[in-house]
Formats: C-alpha cells, sequence, structure tokens
C-alpha cells in the first residue's frame, strides 16, 4: 500500500475504535467530552503495520534518522514496538526501541529508561500515542536526554491540538503529529 492508503486505513480504523464520547478528565487534568483511546488501535494486529510505517514515513520527511525510537510506558510501548519492527522492511538501516518508566523501578538498576544499555552517542525520536499539553512528551524528552540520546523530535499518532506542540517546541524539540483531532472527528481544519 502507498503512504497515502496507509494513512487512510490507519485513520478509518482509529475511528471505528479508538474516539469515545462521554465525560473524560485527560492526563493532563483537562476535561472533554472525547477520549482517544488509543490503545484500542495502537494493539490492534491489522493497525500495528500501519502504525510503523506512518511514522517511518514522518520521521522520513522530517529528515529524522534516528538511532532508536521511544516514550513513556504505556501509551507508547505498542508505537514503539510497531516503529521498531516495520523498520527492518521499511527503513534503511533497523531501529531500536526503548522504554521510559513514569517511575525508576524501586529495585534492580533502578533506571527510568530499558530497551539498551546507554543513550550515549545515539538519536532518538520520542513517540506518543495521544498528545495534549505535550506534558508527557516533554518528561520523555527529558528522560531520553538524562539517559545521553539526543532528541531529533517527537512524534504523536494524535495531537488533540491543545497547546502539545507549543509546550514540546519550548523545550527545543521538533514535533510533528500522524492524526489531528479534528481529523479524527471529520471536522475541517
Amino acid at each position: 500500500m502507498s503512504e497515502r492508503d496507509n494513512l487512510i486505513r490507519l485513520l478509518e480504523i482509529l475511528q471505528a475504535r479508538s474516539v469515545l464520547r462521554g465525560d473524560f478528565t485527560l492526563a493532563s487534568g483537562k476535561k472533554s467530552n472525547v477520549y482517544v483511546d488509543a490503545r484500542l488501535t495502537t494493539l490492534h494486529a491489522p493497525a500495528m503495520p500501519l502504525i510503523g510505517q506512518c511514522f517511518l514515513a514522518r520521521m522520513a520527511a522530517r529528515g529524522w534518522r534516528p538511532d532508536a525510537v521511544g516514550g513513556l510506558t504505556m501509551g507508547a510501548d505498542p508505537i514503539v514496538t510497531a516503529v521498531s519492527r516495520e523498520s527492518l522492511d521499511h527503513a534503511d538501516r533497523p531501529i531500536d526501541g526503548f522504554l521510559i518508566r513514569k517511575e525508576a523501578k524501586g529495585h534492580g538498576r533502578g533506571r527510568f529508561v530499558e530497551g539498551l544499555p546507554s543513550g550515549q552517542g545515539l538519536s532518538a525520536v520520542i513517540v506518543e500515542d495521544t498528545s495534549t499539553t505535550g506534558g508527557s512528551t516533554i518528561k520523555a524528552i527529558e528522560r531520553a536526554r538524562e539517559f545521553g540520546f539526543h532528541v531529533l523530535g517527537a512524534i504523536a499518532l494524535v495531537d488533540r491540538e491543545e497547546g502539545g506542540r507549543e509546550a514540546i517546541e519550548a523545550a527545543g524539540c521538533g514535533f510533528d503529529r500522524i492524526f489531528t483531532l479534528k481529523q479524527l472527528l471529520g471536522e475541517p481544519g
């Protein structure tokens, strides 16, 4: 399938599986009558290759050639896996994955970042399922930088367009998205 076909099919899956209506409190603390439960799509087997390929295409369009992709557990976990796996067939080199804990592990090595021994000398792109204010993405960027990564940018599957881009860019990191919430809702703009 073409990149456009992948985007159309992924959008259809997100719309059918992940857009929920009701009264919700978002991770940012904001209230919303629309909730995007992206995990219902990112953990759906037919969507996984589409997600990986769409993220790879967006990275290529931005000129980002990371050594690794990662993000905050749990929203980023299936995206990291999809991108890393699809890099074997759809990128010029394999891209490793890493996961960032919200809190350091209280035992073992007590690390925030898992999946690689170090980020020293490596470039990374941070991935996220949904971005609202950008707080979770900024936390992931900070942890990745502390681990030694040179963070090229961040990409969200869905951008709610509520200040996340601006906050992430103010933190010194480029930002992109696969879809906006308006696209998921079929609204213009």
